[in-house]
């Protein structure tokens, strides 16, 4: 079976969530228990350091600190992602590095004699979380016929007739499992259960010619699902590829004031500028309750808590107190997986445990990022001010302030560069998917945090991005932006080279 997307180039410690009311997204209450409110002094001081009248073509009082206080030196080998936030105490870090062990874990199946690691799959698409984010980096999609697609997955599902379950959340798109195959496709699977499908990617050249005359390929992939192990898919199946996203300063992002990313919400486009970025409300499995989506290509999931949860349920097929299946994302129609042995017959209750999922929560929280690069260098500053004119900080919002939390002293009260408005954006249908996720619909895309992108290469050993890795360069991937980006990207190809270099060049900086 053959999946293209549409194409068109043209020229624990989070003690208390954000609430959003089911009668509007527009209505809601920041976290309480943990969080100090800001003084009108702290909000001057917050609104000097990041307001709009900042210089563009200066470099920002402590803008190469990208994560505040929390930030690491920037390593120069594989391990730049692989640290603590640097603020972080002696006995937390021992913390760390325990929820790190259990981040590296290669689980086995069940029965085993070792009981704190059993429960794999039935079906999986990894072994262990460091399998698919390998140094903490960003995944990749297979690279030839014989390479594993160990970090890149299909999400499927149905369309439905109603949002059972979803009742509260205004604007969800209804959807449901795919009736065999689940929410996800598995290529692994233990003896006895075969393997859902096996994924195949092909790609057809795209060429883009610049002001200059360069021309620049573009591949535009096809997403193949061979070797279905249950059978046909239903003739109605949605499909989205999603490759491992970077691990770090996820739990600075979870810090941010849910009223500064509102703040950059704009969905009827009211200031007539073309960016009606909007927020995603999913379900929180921790509170039952509507909260703000942050975290997912789509901005699918609430919390690092509820993230992690998913990827052990849906990637490794690992049972947890919030997703308790036993066997992961196997259907009803699926037997063999639902009837395999488990692992969740034994203290832990869960394959992994609450404190398990604490720690790995924790550690995922705190992986630090790196400082920034020759940021007072002549042609950074100028592609700096470059980014800003050409309207990419309209979505790649540069800073925020966290909050100012009682127990997470790593993220509170920090001055951070992520570059993200952390909304969904229409990207237009050369990057549509056409597969709704929750409110996103099938063209939209959660702006990707740029904080380490310059990183990739040394730490992932490629420079592969976008949502499916089908970009090779970070120009490529400015290249396939469109829709609400469309006007962006087509400053980028009127660029004279100069120009053009210097936008990368503090891109590459980040």
């Amino acid at each position: 079976m053959r999946h293209r997307p549409i194409l068109c180039i043209c020229a624990g410690l989070l003690a208390a969530p954000t609430f959003v009311q089911a009668e509007s997204w527009t209505h809601l209450g920041d976290p309480h228990l943990n969080v100090l409110p800001r003084t009108a002094k702290e909000a001057v001081r917050i609104e000097q350091a990041i307001g709009s009248d900042i210089d563009p073509s200066a470099l920002s009082p402590f803008e190469i600190n990208t994560a505040g206080k929390a930030t690491v030196a920037a390593r120069t080998d594989e391990t730049a992602f692989v640290q603590p936030s640097a603020n972080m105490s002696f006995e937390d870090e021992l913390l760390f590095r325990v929820g790190e062990s259990l981040f590296d874990k290669l689980w086995v199946s069940s029965p085993s004699s070792t009981k704190a690691s059993d429960g794999l799959g039935p079906l999986y698409n990894a072994r262990s979380c460091r399998r698919c984010h390998v140094n903490d980096g960003r995944g990749h999609p297979p690279e030839s016929p014989d390479d594993d697609a160990i970090s890149m997955f299909l999400r499927v599902s149905i369309p439905a007739d109603s949002a059972v379950g979803h009742e509260n959340i205004q604007g969800y798109i209804a959807s449901r499992p795919e009736p065999t195959y689940g929410f996800q496709l598995q290529d692994h699977s233990l003896a006895g259960v075969p393997a859902e499908y096996s994924l195949r990617v092909t790609y057809e050249d795209l060429p883009v010619t610049l002001a200059d005359g360069k021309i620049v390929t573009l591949r535009n992939p096809t997403y193949h699902t061979d070797n279905l192990g249950f059978g046909p898919m239903h003739p109605d199946a949605e499909f989205s590829p999603r490759v491992a996203p970077q691990m770090i300063g996820l739990g600075l992002l979870e810090a941010i004031p849910v009223t500064d990313i509102l703040a950059k919400a704009d969905p009827m486009d009211a200031n007539d500028d073309g960016i009606s970025g909007r927020p995603n409300v999913v379900w929180s499995l921790e509170y039952d309750q509507p909260m703000l989506g942050r975290f997912g290509h789509k901005a699918g999931s609430p919390t690092v808590r509820q993230q992690s949860a998913e990827a052990f349920s849906n990637d490794i097929g690992i049972s947890n107190p919030l997703l308790p299946a036993p066997w992961g994302d196997c259907s009803e129609n699926q037997q063999a997986c639902r009837t395999a042995p488990h692992g969740d017959k034994d203290v832990r209750v869960f394959e992994i445990d609450s404190e398990a999922l604490d720690l790995v929560t924790f550690y995922s929280r705190n992986l630090a990022v790196p400082s920034r690069r020759d940021v007072n260098d002549t042609e950074v500053l100028r592609g700096k001010r470059l980014f800003h004119e050409t309207g990419c900080a309209s979505c790649h919002t540069p800073a925020y302030v966290t909050h100012r939390l009682a127990d997470q002293p790593e993220q509170s009260f920090q001055m951070i560069w992520p570059y993200t408005d952390l909304l969904l954006h229409d990207m237009g249908p050369g990057l549509a998917d056409n597969r709704p996720e929750v409110r996103a619909n099938g063209q939209e895309w959660k702006t990707p945090p740029l904080w380490g992108i310059g990183l990739t290469r040394q730490v992932s050993g490629h420079t592969y991005f976008l949502h499916d890795g089908r970009a090779r360069s970070l120009l490529e991937a400015v290249l396939w932006h469109g829709g609400e980006a469309e006007q962006m990207r087509d400053a980028v190809i009127a660029m004279p080279r100069a120009d053009r270099d210097a936008l990368i060049r503090f891109l590459e900086s980040l």
